[in-house]
């Protein structure tokens, strides 16, 4: 968990103009989520050891684990879901928030939701887990920040 790697942007801001290109090449919105559900399967494999009650986030309606490490200067984070789209939605919250300081998290909304028109094409459930995990990431760097 601690190979902390090179986020592919430089800035959480230059990952979510990244991120708003790349979902302008798609007409519609059955191609985005393919897209989103290619993003998921992407992601790297996540411990079993670490699917546990204490890294769960609450508020989804699918299974979600979130794991942090680092410090207040770089938290890099992993997770996974066992939604395929849920992933996707994952895929891209690291893209932003992973492997950045605690302040730039802090300082970071996740423009690139409504951007891409995700915030109007999501179920109620999905946006409420997306909402959570938001929280949870910014939490953990808040708490490094204190």
């Amino acid at each position: 968990m601690n190979n902390l790697v090179e986020p592919q942007e430089p800035t959480a801001a230059a990952a979510q103009a990244a991120i708003a290109e790349e979902f302008g090449f798609f007409g519609d919105w059955t191609e985005r989520y393919q897209y989103l559900i290619d993003l998921g399967k992407q992601l790297p494999p996540f411990p079993d050891a670490e699917k546990n009650e204490e890294n769960r986030v609450h508020g989804c309606q699918s299974m979600v684990w979130l794991t942090r490490a680092g410090d207040a200067s770089r938290l890099h984070f992993e997770a996974t879901s066992d939604s395929a789209i849920v992933s996707g939605l994952i895929a891209l919250l690291l893209r932003v928030y992973s492997d950045r300081s605690a302040q730039e998290i802090v300082d970071t909304e996740p423009s690139y939701i409504r951007e891409i028109g995700l915030a109007k094409h999501l179920s109620p459930t999905r946006s409420n887990g997306l909402a959570a995990m938001l929280v949870r990431i910014k939490a953990y760097a808040a708490e490094a920040l204190a």
